[in-house]
């Protein structure tokens, strides 16, 4: 097994923008980005958010007990962006998708938790930021993003009924004008 290892850091939105807009993209370059949710744990589970342990112990659970050569991208709680598999490697999230896009993970069950109230707004509102900042650097369309359900080759009703993906990619577009002057192609150094 060739773990790829984590970055394991947190960002403000405004930070994760700064960061993904310093990288480069040589070797891997995703085609889109899938929304994820992580059901388990909920946001009642994680009252503040993901802490360094916890991101800790998610590199030993798909690298010790799945087997998995890497994990998704992002997590993203309703406080931070974190950082796991390099945004510059493929990773591991949804089957028929993990060399084509970035898999972004938001805390939350959002098949029964709110998307749009309390901090489940929140975490949908850093999740708009971060698909905003990497749309932004690798000049993807936002309507290219898709769901992890909608990939054939999982079951999973993931990221769950309460995740509209029209309002949430109405939302990224909304962000890409307000920060980046409404284009999504910048050129990646």
């Amino acid at each position: 097994m060739n773990w790829k290892g984590i970055v394991g850091t947190s960002f403000s939105a405004d930070d994760f923008d700064a960061y993904c807009h310093a990288l480069s993209w040589s070797s891997w370059r995703p085609t889109f980005i899938t929304l994820h949710n992580t059901a388990s744990p909920t946001l009642a589970q994680r009252p503040n958010g993901f802490t360094s342990q916890h991101i800790r112990n998610l590199e030993k659970y798909y690298r010790d007990e799945m087997k998995w050569k890497a994990g998704p991208h992002l997590f993203v709680d309703d406080k931070q962006i974190w950082v796991f598999t390099p945004l510059t490697m493929s990773g591991t999230h949804s089957p028929c998708f993990n060399k084509l896009s970035l898999g972004v993970e938001m805390l939350g069950d959002y098949s029964k938790e709110s998307f749009t109230t309390g901090r489940g707004l929140k975490v949908q509102k850093n999740a708009v930021a971060a698909v905003a900042s990497l749309s932004a650097v690798l000049g993807l369309p936002p309507e290219s993003l898709r769901l992890h359900k909608e990939d054939r080759c999982t079951s999973h009703d993931c990221p769950g009924k309460n995740v509209n993906k029209k309002a949430f990619v109405d939302a990224v577009i909304e962000c890409l004008q307000v920060r980046h002057g409404g284009g999504h192609m910048d050129e990646v150094a």
